[in-house]
Order: structure tokens, then sequence, then C-alpha cells
């Protein structure tokens, strides 16, 4: 059951991304079992419309620190629980959002 927000708290908006990851999933989940071996970072990019895996290191070197930050410490955390990590790029309304998901 949805936790019940104050009348005080706005809703938070909705997530745009989220309908991408749940249109693309099957996609990137078969570009991820295709190099499940070395537990790839995904990417799937909005404007191109396609997915991509990546080693984690060399994923990981193209970030901003922050970026860097948070995927250290998530990355393993999805690999030790069965999930991957996907990023979702939009060029456009320059967004770049990451999910950990699930690996099934």
């Amino acid at each position: 059951m949805p936790a019940k927000r104050s009348k005080r708290q706005p809703e938070s908006p909705p997530d745009p991304y989220w309908r991408v990851v749940q249109e693309q999933y099957y996609n990137v989940l078969a570009l991820y079992k295709q190099f499940a071996r070395e537990r790839p970072v995904m990417l799937f990019d909005i404007q191109e419309q396609r997915g991509y895996a990546y080693p984690y290191r060399e994923f990981a070197a193209t970030l901003s620190e922050r970026t860097q930050a948070f995927l250290a410490k998530e990355y393993p955390a999805a690999c030790r629980d069965g999930k991957m990590i996907l990023f979702i790029r939009d060029n456009t309304r320059r967004k770049f959002v990451s999910y950990t998901l699930p690996i099934e």
C-alpha cells in the first residue's frame, strides 16, 4: 500500500523515463544477457532509441565524479543482488538518470 501524503506535501512529479524503462526493459535485458558474464552497465539513449552494454570501468571513466561515486556504490550491490544498472540518456532534455532493475 502506498504511503499516504500529508496535505502539505505536494505530489512528486511523475518520472518521465519510467515509461521508457518499461517499454525497453526486455530489449535491454536481452542485450544484458549477451554480455552477462562481464556484468555490464546498461545505457539506453532516447534520441537514438538504442541500448548499449558497457564494461563497468570503461563506462565509469566517462562519468562525472558524482555519478562515478553513485555507480561505485550501487554497482556492487546490484551485482550481488542479481540486478543490473540501467542509465537513460536524454540529450534533448540534458537528463541522465539511472535505475536498478532485476535480471529475470
